[in-house]
C-alpha cells in the first residue's frame, strides 16, 4: 500500500526487480553532479561515510515499487539526527538543490524519484523508538523505524499499532503518504492515528505540528498542521519524528473466509455488514481470479469464487456475537459457511496469503510490469463500480485481479503488462484513467491510500477543483518558496 504505500496492506513488486529496472531500461538521466563544495558541505554535516555519489547507490535511490522508470538523485546522504537533517536541508536551500526524502521505497506512485536530480535524504539510520508511553497509549519514533520493527518493540506491552499497509514501510513514510491497510475499517488510517510530527522545513527550520513533545488525545488549538503534512508526500517538509496513537491488543481475534457465487453478492454483503454497525476489524474482498492466484501461489485450496476475508476483535463473547450476526448476513447473500481461524499461527497464514496478493497476481504473468489502481467510493456505490470495472476489463482485453479494503469502499485492480507492448500499455493507461474518473463521478477519490505522486496530478485537480488546487499551490509556495521539496510530485 504506502503503503502505503501504499497495498497498503500494500501491493509491491518483487524486491529483486526494484534495482534491475534501471539497468534494463538504460533510460537514466545523465548525472548532473553537484559542485565539490556542496558535497564537502554535506560531508561536513553528516560525515564523509554518509554521503555517496556512486552510480549504483544513486540508482538504488531513484526507484520505488511503482511502474515509473528510474530517476536517480545526484547524491545520497544518510543523516543520523534531526540536527543533521536541518543542516543539510539548509545547504540545499541556499544552493537551490532539490531534496527527496527516502525511507523504505515501498511507495506505489513514484514518490521517491528525483525528477530534477538533487539530494536524496535516506532516513533509515534514524531508527530509534524515542519514547513509549504505555499508560497513555502512544509512542514516538524516528523515520527509520518500520511497522514490523515497532511491532517487535511493542511485544509484551499489551499494545499494538494497527495501521498495516502490508509492506514493512517506514512509519514516518506511512505518515507522509497517508497510508492505510486492512485494519482501517475499525482503527482508521494514519490520519486518525498520528498525534504529532517533527518536521524539517525546506530552509532547515525544525517545527512540531502540534507543539514540541505534545501528545494529547485531542486538541482544538489552532490550525491542524499535523494533517497538513500527513499525505504531503515530502513536498512540504521532511518528517523526522512521529508520535502515534496505540491500541490495546484485543482479548480475542478470530479470522474467517467466506465465498460467494457472484461479485455482486460479496460486495452487497460487505455493505450490509457495515450498515448493521457490526464493529468488524477487517473485511477484504478478492475476486475469483485473485483467489485462484492466491491458491496457486500460497498452496491453498479456497473455493475459486468471489471471497471475503474477515476478522473480528473484542472479548470472547462480543466476538461470538459479531460472527453470528455476520454469518446471518452472509447466508442471506448466498455466502458459504465460514472457515474460521482462531489461533494466531492459522490467522497469520490466512492474512499472509492476503498480503501476498501482489506477488500471487504477478505470478500469473511472470516478467511483466505491474500497476495497482487505488480508487475509493462511498459504500453505497461500491457494488456498482466493482461490477463496472470487471466489465471494463473484459472490453479492454486486460487481465486484472481485484482486491480491496472494501469496508472502506477502497479497492485495487492489479494490472500486469508487457513493458515492450505499446498497445497493451496504452490500453492499461486508458483503463486506469477511466476507472479513476468513474470513481470521481461517483463522488469518490482517485486514490484511497497510495497517494498522488507523479501520475495523478491532473486527477487531483479534477477531484478537488481549481480553487482548492490553487490553495494547495499557495501553501506549497509559502513552505517551499524555491520548490526544492520533492519537486514534480502532487502539485
Amino acid at each position: 500500500m504506502a503503503l502505503r504505500s501504499a497495498l497498503h496492506w500494500r501491493l509491491y513488486s518483487l524486491p529483486a526487480l526494484k534495482y534491475t529496472t534501471c539497468w534494463r531500461n538504460h533510460r537514466l538521466q545523465p548525472q548532473r553532479g553537484l559542485h565539490s563544495h556542496i558535497i564537502e558541505a554535506l560531508q561536513a554535516a553528516t560525515g564523509t561515510e554518509n554521503v555517496s555519489t556512486t552510480t549504483a547507490v544513486r540508482e538504488q535511490h531513484g526507484k520505488d515499487e511503482s511502474h515509473h522508470e528510474c530517476k536517480p538523485p545526484d547524491a545520497v546522504v544518510w543523516p543520523q539526527s534531526v540536527e543533521q537533517v536541518s543542516r543539510m536541508a539548509r545547504i540545499c536551500f541556499e544552493n537551490n538543490i532539490p531534496i527527496i526524502p527516502f525511507g523504505t521505497s515501498t511507495g506505489l506512485e513514484g514518490g521517491v524519484l528525483a525528477m530534477k536530480g538533487g539530494v536524496c535524504f535516506d532516513l533509515t539510520k534514524m531508527d530509534k523508538v524515542v519514547q513509549l508511553n504505555t499508560v497513555d497509549f502512544d509512542v514516538t519514533v524516528e523515520p527509520g523505524v518500520t511497522r514490523k520493527g515497532l511491532d517487535n518493540y511493542l511485544r509484551g506491552s499489551g499494545l499494538w499499532f494497527p495501521v498495516d499497509p502490508g509492506a514493512d514501510a517506514s512509519l514516518c513514510g506511512m505518515a507522509a503518504t497517508s497510508a492505510s491497510g486492512t485494519n482501517a475499517v475499525r482503527y482508521g488510517t494514519m490520519k486518525e492515528n498520528v498525534i504529532n510530527l517533527e518536521v524539517v522545513l525546506a530552509d532547515g527550520r525544525i517545527m512540531y505540528t502540534a507543539g514540541q513533545e505534545r501528545r494529547f488525545r485531542k486538541t482544538s488549538a489552532g490550525y491542524n498542521l499535523t494533517n497538513l503534512f500527513i499525505g504531503s508526500e515530502g513536498t512540504l517538509g521532511i518528517i523526522t519524528k512521529t508520535t502515534l496513537r496505540l491500541h490495546g491488543i484485543p482479548e480475542t481475534m478470530v479470522s474467517a473466509v467466506c465465498s460467494f457465487p457472484t461479485v455482486q453478492a460479496a460486495v452487497d454483503c460487505t455493505v450490509q455488514i457495515l450498515q448493521c454497525s457490526i464493529p468488524i476489524a477487517r473485511i477484504e474482498f478478492l475476486d475469483d481470479l485473485m483467489i485462484d492466484a492466491c491458491n496457486k501461489y500460497n498452496n491453498l485450496s479456497y473455493m475459486v469464487s468471489p471471497t471475503l476475508f474477515l476478522e473480528f476483535h473484542g472479548t470472547e463473547k462480543s466476538v461470538e456475537e459479531q460472527i453470528q450476526a455476520t454469518e446471518e448476513i452472509t447466508k442471506a447473500n448466498s455466502g458459504s459457511e465460514f472457515a474460521c481461524a482462531k489461533d494466531q499461527e492459522t490467522r497469520n497464514k490466512l492474512w499472509q496469503a492476503r498480503h501476498n496478493a501482489w506477488y500471487a497476481a504477478q505470478a500469473l504473468r511472470p516478467g511483466t510490469e505491474g500497476y495497482s489502481t487505488d480508487v475509493c467510493v462511498p459504500l453505497s456505490r461500491l457494488p456498482e463500480i466493482v461490477m463496472a470495472t470487471k466489465e471494463d476489463l473484459v472490453r479492454s482485453n486486460l487481465t486484472g485481479p481485484i482486491v480491496g479494503h472494501v469496508g472502506d469502499g477502497n479497492f485495487h485492480c492489479l494490472l500486469f503488462m508487457n513493458p515492450e507492448d505499446e498497445d497493451e500499455r496504452r490500453r492499461v493507461k486508458e483503463f486506469t484513467n477511466r476507472l479513476a474518473r468513474r470513481a470521481l463521478a461517483m463522488h469518490g477519490t482517485c486514490t484511497g491510500e497510495h497517494g498522488i505522486g507523479l501520475g495523478k496530478r491532473q486527477l487531483l485537480t479534477e477531484e478537488v477543483g481549481a480553487v482548492a488546487m490553487q490553495v494547495m499551490k499557495e501553501i506549497k509556495a509559502v513552505l517551499d518558496p524555491k520548490n526544492i521539496m520533492n519537486p514534480g510530485k502532487v502539485v
